[in-house]
């Protein structure tokens, strides 16, 4: 396992978590989980057959965690990464994630992550979740809370067995990055 120091952040993705003393208002987990994952379109790259026409939009599928599917669809409705709308699809059980293009499992779905990630198979998906369950089992990227500080760990494989390329700008503020890159 490669570790990684972050000296500074030159793209704003290390958020800290509430604490009493910010004047600014609590800024609650969830709120900063959904930041990295609207800000993972910026530094992904998926393949043009991933996408129906150049201005289909992003669709992200959360499974197991409405409140963070909530803060996501206020972030994305007047964001536009790479000039292309983003939606928030939220999975309930029984739902198939066809169609998205990020797909995280919060911790109220790692059960169902094992059929999740099946159905995500060689599909162009960036699969991210919050358990090490979940991450074991295969995703991409992994949140983890480090110091009062909401971090994520990369794993290369699983991301490019999917046919996706993650920028080395967002490999630089990881705080783990495993596997290798093509």
């Amino acid at each position: 396992m490669r570790r990684r120091a972050v000296l500074g952040c030159p793209l704003a993705l290390i958020l800290p978590l509430p604490t009493a003393a910010q004047n600014t208002g609590p800024v609650s987990e969830q709120q900063v989980k959904a930041a990295y994952l609207h800000r993972f379109l910026d530094f992904v790259e998926w393949p043009t057959s991933a996408f129906a026409s150049a201005s289909s939009p992003y669709a992200i599928g959360v499974a197991g965690a409405d409140a963070l599917a909530e803060e996501l669809e206020t972030l994305v409705a007047s964001r536009r990464p790479h000039g292309r709308p983003v939606v928030v699809k939220r999975l309930r059980p029984g739902d198939d994630p066809a169609g998205v293009h990020v797909l995280f499992i919060g911790r109220a779905a790692t059960g169902r992550a094992g059929s999740l990630l099946a159905a995500t198979s060689g599909k162009p998906v960036l699969t991210v979740t919050e358990t090490d369950e979940a991450f074991a089992a295969g995703t991409a990227i992994c949140f983890v809370t480090v110091e009062q500080r909401v971090r994520f760990d990369v794993a290369l494989r699983p991301a490019e067995e999917h046919g996706l390329r993650i920028s080395s700008r967002l490999l630089g503020v990881a705080r783990n990055v495993t596997g290798t890159h093509s």
